[in-house]
C-alpha cells in the first residue's frame, strides 16, 4: 500500500433503503476508477460487491463489503452496506469505521423505511451525510415532492449541490448550483439555488459570513473548505443527483466526494484512557487507537477482523494489546480488501480501514491499542425461531456452526432455554433468520428445522398461604424423614430486602437468602433446632428445584416469597435428601393454595407508520390487547406510536405490519415487564400443559 496523507483518505459508507442501487452504485465506481475490470452486475450475479452465495441467489447486499479505489489524489474506502432493515447491524457497524455516510435515495420509491433509519444511525455516529438522489433515469418521477420530502424529513440543511436534466429516458446530465448553467430540461432552477446554497454553507464561518453579507462571495476554496466543515458538522447536507446504472453524474458525484468529503483529519473523535478522555489526532506517531467494527468467517474458516484505525499505525508481526485479549496479540498479515479479494500489506496507519484474520482474541467492538472509545450499539433481536439439526448426529455441529453466526452478526443471539430446553435463535425478523439458515446450509453444509419457540412464561401467586408437607419412606433398612412447615407470601419487584425483612415481619428470623434473577427471597424462622441447620440448604435447594420446574403449568416461578418456620426430623432417618424433598412437596402444595397465576412477558414497542395508517395501528394494539401511550411526530409525514403489548401477540408482527402499510411501516421492541396473563388464555396453556405432561408420563 502506498502511503496516503490522511487529508488525502475518504472513508465512506454507501447506505440507504434497498432497491436503491447502492451495490451498482459501488461497482460503478470501482470500474470508473480503473480499481477493476470487466462490467460488473448485480442482475446477472458478477457484481464485485454481492459476491455471496445469498446475495447473488437474491440480489441484494448482506454483509458490508470493503473495497477501496483512488480518484482526483484521494483514495478511498468505500463500504457498500445492505439496504433491508433486516441486517441494519451490518450497516451500523460500518457506519462506526468511516467519516461520511451518503444516503442513497430511489428517485422513483422516494425515502424508505431504512432510508430514515440509516440517516439516523449515522447522526448517532457523529459523522456527515451526503444524500444521493440515483435512478434519475427511471419513469414516474416526482422530483419537486422528493425534494419537499427530503426537507421536511430532515430540514433545510439538505440542499441540492446538482439539478438535474430531465427525469427518466430524458436524464441527460446534471447541472451544479455552486456554478449554475442555464441549460434547457432542469427540473429546478440552479441559480435559485445558488444562493440558499452559499448561504447554508458561509454560516460555518463568521468571517466569510460578514464578507457575504457585505457582497464579497467567497472563492472556490473557501467554498470547498466551507462545504467540507459543514458537512462534518451537520450544518450541510448536500444532495446530488445521478444514474448509476447509466452512468450520469456519477462523474460529479466522484468529483464532489474528493473535493468536499472529509478526511479522517477532519472529524473530531474522543478516546479515554485510565478515565481520562482526549481528542484523537490521527497521527501515525500518535498512541494506537483502532477499533473492530466487523467480523467475517469466510468459507475457508477464516476468521476476518475489519479495523478502522484513528491514531498510530499497525506493522505486520507487531505485538498489540487488544481490549478482548488478556495478554497482548502478535499481528499476522495485514489485508488490505476489495470485496472478496485481500491482499497482504506491511502496515497501516490512521484512515486505514484494513482486516486481521485469524485472531481468535479480536471481536466485534474490539479496542486496538490502550484507549478504549463509546461502545457501538446494535439493536435488541426481537424475533425468535427454536432449532435443531434435520440429523441427529449433527447436533454438536449446530452449536459449533451458530456460534460462529454470532461471532459475525451482533444483531444474532443464540441461547439455551434453560427452561423449555430449547436451542433458540433470536435475529430481527423473519428474513435475517432465514437468510442465516441458508448460510448454514452452503457454508456447513448443515440442514436444520425451526419452529415457534415457547414463549418464557412465568408463574407467581396472588395471596399468602401456609402449610406442610412431611416426607416419611420405609422399605426395609434406613427410612428417610423430613418435615417442613412454610409460609408463603407474594414479594413484588422493587422491594427493598433488608427493610421487608424486619423483626417486625419475622420475629424468629435467623437469616434470610435473596435470589435477584428470579425475586425469591427464602427466611429461616427456624428456633429450637426443630430442623437442624445443617438440612436448612436442602431445604432452599428443594424450593429452587421446584421453581425450576414450575408448579401449575411447568414455567419458571418468580415474585415469591418463603417463610421455613417448623418442623420435625428423625435423628436416624433424616437426610439431606429427605429434606430436599419436603421442601419441593411443601413448596408446590402450599403454592397451588395460593392464588397461583401464569405471568406473561410484556414488550415496549415504537411503530413509526405513514399518518394515514396510524389509525390502523390504534386498533390493531387494542385487539392485541396492547395499551398505546401515546404517538409522536417523525417526520415526513410519519408517526411513531408507542405501545405496551403481550409479546405472544407479536411474535410475527413484522408480516402484519407490512401489510398494514404497503411496507413502508417499521418498529422496534424491547422487553418491559412481566404481567398477569388473562384468565382465559391462562387455562388454555395450563391445559396444554396438563395434556404434555401427561403424554411424557405415558
Amino acid at each position: 500500500m502506498t502511503k496516503v496523507k490522511v487529508e488525502d483518505i475518504r472513508n465512506v459508507a454507501l447506505c440507504g433503503h434497498g432497491a436503491a442501487g447502492k451495490t451498482t452504485l459501488a461497482d460503478r465506481f470501482l470500474v470508473k476508477t480503473g480499481a477493476v475490470a470487466g462490467t460488473p452486475s448485480v442482475d446477472t450475479g458478477t457484481s464485485i460487491c454481492d459476491f455471496d452465495a445469498e446475495e447473488k441467489t437474491h440480489k441484494y447486499t448482506i454483509e458490508t463489503k470493503v473495497t477501496h479505489f483512488t480518484f482526483g489524489g484521494k483514495k478511498f474506502h468505500l463500504l457498500d452496506t445492505p439496504g433491508y432493515p433486516d441486517f441494519i447491524g451490518q450497516t451500523i457497524g460500518a457506519l462506526h469505521g468511516v467519516d461520511l455516510a451518503v444516503v442513497v435515495i430511489n428517485a422513483h420509491s422516494g425515502i424508505g423505511v431504512n432510508t430514515r433509519r440509516v440517516y439516523a444511525e449515522a447522526c448517532k455516529a457523529g459523522i456527515g451525510r451526503v444524500i444521493v438522489i440515483n435512478k434519475m433515469d427511471s419513469d414516474n418521477i416526482d422530483f419537486p415532492g422528493l425534494m419537499e420530502s427530503i426537507q421536511e424529513l430532515w430540514g433545510n440543511a439538505c440542499v441540492l449541490v446538482n439539478v438535474p436534466i430531465g427525469h427518466g429516458h430524458d436524464f441527460k446530465g446534471v447541472v451544479s448550483t455552486l456554478k449554475p448553467v442555464a441549460t434547457p430540461g432542469l427540473l429546478a432552477d440552479p441559480a435559485a439555488i445558488n444562493s440558499a446554497l452559499i448561504e447554508t454553507i458561509v454560516q460555518t464561518d463568521e468571517a466569510v459570513m460578514e464578507r457575504y453579507f457585505d457582497g464579497q462571495m467567497p472563492n472556490d476554496e473557501e467554498v470547498s473548505t466551507l462545504m467540507k466543515r459543514g458537512i462534518t458538522s451537520g450544518t450541510v447536507v448536500p444532495i446530488l443527483c445521478c444514474a448509476g446504472k447509466a452512468d450520469i453524474g456519477v462523474q460529479e458525484l466522484l468529483e464532489f466526494l474528493a473535493a468536499n468529503g472529509p478526511s479522517p483529519a477532519d472529524v473530531e473523535r474522543k478516546a479515554t484512557k485510565e478515565g481520562v478522555e482526549t481528542t484523537l489526532t490521527p497521527s501515525a506517531s500518535g498512541p494506537l487507537v483502532a477499533r473492530v467494527f466487523r467480523t467475517r468467517i469466510d468459507p475457508f474458516v477464516q476468521k476476518l477482523s475489519f479495523i478502522r484505525v484513528y491514531s498510530g499505525h499497525l506493522k505486520k508481526d507487531e505485538t498489540i494489546v487488544a481490549s478482548t485479549a488478556r495478554r497482548g496479540i502478535k499481528l499476522g498479515p495485514i489485508l488490505e480488501l476489495q470485496a472478496a479479494e485481500t491482499h497482504s500489506i506491511e502496515e497501516a496507519g490512521p484512515g486505514d480501514i484494513v482486516a486481521i484474520a485469524k485472531t481468535e482474541e479480536l471481536h466485534t467492538g474490539s479496542m486496538l491499542g490502550e484507549f478504549s472509545m463509546p461502545p457501538i450499539e446494535y439493536p435488541r433481536p426481537m424475533v425468535g425461531l427454536a432449532v435443531m439439526p434435520k440429523s441427529r448426529n449433527d447436533e454438536t455441529k449446530l452449536s459449533g456452526a451458530l456460534h460462529k453466526v454470532v461471532e459475525e452478526d451482533p444483531t444474532f443471539k443464540l441461547d439455551r432455554d434453560a427452561q423449555t430446553h430449547e436451542l433458540v435463535v433470536t435475529g430481527m425478523s423473519e428474513l435475517h433468520l432465514t437468510i442465516i439458515r441458508e448460510r448454514l446450509h452452503r457454508r456447513e453444509k448443515l440442514d436444520v428445522e425451526t419452529k415457534p419457540p415457547k414463549i418464557p412464561f412465568r408463574e407467581t401467586i396472588q395471596t399468602t398461604s401456609e402449610g406442610m408437607y412431611r416426607h416419611k419412606k420405609q422399605s426395609g433398612g434406613r427410612g428417610q424423614f423430613g418435615e417442613v412447615h412454610i409460609r408463603m407470601f407474594p414479594l413484588p419487584r422493587g422491594t427493598e430486602i433488608a427493610t421487608f425483612c424486619s423483626k417486625d415481619r419475622f420475629p424468629s428470623m435467623k437469616e434470610y437468602h435473596y435470589d435477584d434473577e428470579n425475586n425469591f427471597l427464602w427466611v429461616n424462622s427456624i428456633v429450637g433446632g426443630v430442623i437442624p441447620s445443617n438440612f436448612l440448604p436442602a431445604i432452599e435447594k428443594g424450593f429452587k428445584e421446584r421453581m425450576t420446574r414450575g408448579v401449575i403449568a411447568g414455567y419458571q416461578v418468580q415474585d415469591v416469597g418463603v417463610d421455613v418456620h417448623f418442623g420435625k426430623y428423625h435423628d436416624v432417618d433424616s437426610s439431606e435428601a429427605a429434606f430436599k424433598t419436603a421442601g419441593s412437596m411443601a413448596f408446590r402444595n402450599v403454592f397451588q393454595q395460593a392464588k397461583p397465576a401464569l405471568l406473561e412477558p410484556v414488550v415496549k414497542i415504537s411503530i413509526t407508520v405513514p399518518e394515514a395508517n396510524v389509525g390502523d395501528v390504534y386498533s390493531d394494539m387494542s385487539g392485541r390487547g396492547g395499551r398505546v401511550q401515546g404517538s409522536d411526530a417523525a417526520g415526513g409525514n410519519f408517526q411513531t406510536v408507542h405501545a405496551e403489548v403481550p409479546l405472544r401477540e407479536v411474535t410475527t408482527y413484522a408480516r402484519t405490519l407490512s401489510s398494514m402499510t404497503g411496507g413502508q411501516g417499521s418498529f422496534t421492541m424491547e422487553f418491559s415487564h412481566y404481567d398477569i396473563m388473562p384468565g382465559n388464555v391462562q387455562q388454555e396453556i395450563m391445559a396444554k400443559a396438563k395434556i404434555h405432561e401427561e403424554e411424557e408420563e405415558e
